[in-house]
């Protein structure tokens, strides 16, 4: 068995495992689809769906982060099927996003850190 070094991640945006509520609606689509968030930086979110969503196709998200509704335009950035299973890890990176709701997020996104 070979040990693995620790590596660091190169991340623009610092992310934190939290599961959130998420509504999102692919371009094209009328309806939106619910789904929990698996973690969220002030750059993007992952989440889990059980459908292969194709990378650069455009989302609408509602993100409740504390009961208060973020609305960031996206676009898939990543998917990935999950192994022994019908889902997918779907990475969703912000594109679009209202000043005052990304300084809300950047907050929350800060406290979550300094409790890790």
């Amino acid at each position: 068995m070979a040990i693995l070094p620790i590596t660091k991640e190169n991340r623009r945006f610092p992310r934190v495992d939290y599961h959130l509520p998420v509504r999102y609606q692919l371009g094209g689509k009328q309806v939106f689809d619910n789904v929990l968030c698996n973690d969220i930086s002030c750059g993007g979110v992952r989440f889990t769906s059980e459908e292969f969503i194709p990378t650069s196709t455009p989302v609408m998200l509602e993100i409740n982060v504390l009961n208060r509704i973020l609305r960031p335009v996206g676009k898939i950035s990543w998917s990935m099927p999950v192994p022994h299973s019908d889902r997918n890890q779907i990475g969703v990176e912000f594109m679009d996003f209202n000043v005052l709701e990304r300084n809300y997020l950047e907050d929350f996104v800060s406290l979550q850190l300094k409790e890790i």
